[in-house]
């Protein structure tokens, strides 16, 4: 298989850290997709012109992050990174509210970088920081518990904690002690957290 994706984009690492939890690795080969480059490839295997995107061996395109992780847990067997049950809905609400805390932070981090300073929408930066706000802040009250091995919604709130330290460099660390301790924990029973770190190569 194949995954397009960036070594910057959060829901790429995202999709790694899975593979790596379940084993399945060494059966994608990680492919770089420029998402500026009109000419990429990836416009035509998602028409979307968004990654990550996972190609499978008989050359179906599977996208987004949510659903190539569910594929991933379905192809090891099903029930590991998706739990079965009632635990499912509270994985697939924080994997909501991570996603959604990541997706704030891209927005506000493309406004600085696409619109020139003069034209900046400052109310809707500050829109989707007080979405990240609200976001961190409700985790910081509400730590997910011990449920045995890590699951999507770990998975994804630790990916946005750490897409905010690398494009925010960690401001939001202050405010929430609960919230780092948790994050140190995952990356301790989740090696594939410091495997994955993301970073720019323009």
């Amino acid at each position: 298989m194949i995954l397009r994706t960036s070594p910057a984009s959060p829901f790429g690492r995202k999709c790694k850290i899975s593979a790596l939890m379940l084993g399945l690795m060494d059966r994608i080969e990680i492919k770089r997709a420029d998402t500026m480059d009109p000419e990429d490839s990836m416009r035509r295997e998602n028409p979307l012109g968004k990654i990550p995107i996972l190609i499978l061996d008989d050359g179906a395109r599977i996208y987004d992050s949510r659903v190539i992780c569910e594929y991933l847990d379905a192809l090891a067997g099903g029930g590991k990174t998706f739990p079965a049950g009632a635990a499912r809905w509270p994985a697939l609400t924080l994997q909501a509210l991570g996603d959604g805390i990541t997706d704030a932070a891209i927005l506000e981090v493309y406004e600085k970088r696409y619109r020139p300073e003069e034209i900046r929408h400052q109310e809707w930066v500050g829109y989707q920081r007080e979405k990240v706000r609200r976001g961190l802040g409700w985790v910081e009250e509400n730590i997910p518990g011990t449920r045995g091995e890590p699951d999507i919604g770990d998975i994804s709130l630790a990916c946005a904690l750490g897409y905010l330290d690398f494009r925010f460099e960690g401001a939001w660390r202050g405010g929430h002690p609960k919230l780092v301790a948790w994050l140190e924990g995952f990356a301790q029973k989740v090696p594939a957290f410091g495997e994955s770190i993301p970073h720019d190569s323009r």
